[in-house]
This record gives structure tokens, sequence and C-alpha cells, in this order.
């Protein structure tokens, strides 16, 4: 997936995957009863900062906590901007 944003320092842009729909067990979750995805794949990487270099890179998925970051949209997309050390594991 190409992005044409760069992100400064040490931030990074992720596409969050989608919300489940169904349990394990196959009932179907409404709208209204989603969770918000703690889940993403990284689009862009920043440079990082002076004497430290970013961990994440482009296409790792990665685990972030519920209220991360900052949404927006780009070219009909939903995206989130955070800083790496907002970013708990990566998958």
């Amino acid at each position: 997936m190409s992005l044409n944003i760069k992100p400064i320092s040490d931030r990074v842009v992720i596409a969050p995957l989608a919300a489940e729909t169904t349990t394990a067990s196959g009932i179907i979750i409404p709208d209204t009863a989603k969770e918000k995805p703690q889940k993403g794949t990284v689009v862009a990487v920043g440079n990082g900062k002076k004497d430290y270099t970013m961990t994440v890179k482009i296409g790792d998925t990665v685990l972030y906590g519920k209220y991360s970051g900052t949404e927006f949209k780009y070219e009909g997309k939903d995206y989130l901007i955070m800083r790496e050390d907002e970013i708990y594991a990566i998958l």
C-alpha cells in the first residue's frame, strides 16, 4: 500500500483493521456494540529522532491502545497517526 504522507519525527501512520462483525461462536455483532479496533497495519513511518531509530517498518501489523493516536481521513480511507511509543507490540 503506497501512501503519499510522510510523518515527521517518531510518528507512524496506521490503517486500522476492520472491526469484528461476528463472535467466535457465530453471533453477529450490531454496529452499536462493535468495539474500536486495536490492531492495524503500518503504512508510513517517520525518520525518528536524534539518537533514536524507528523499530516499526511499513507493512508491520501492530497492536495499539484503544484511544491512542489521532484519527484522520485521507483519500476516503480512515487512518491513525501516533507516536511510535504508543504502539504496544508488533504482531
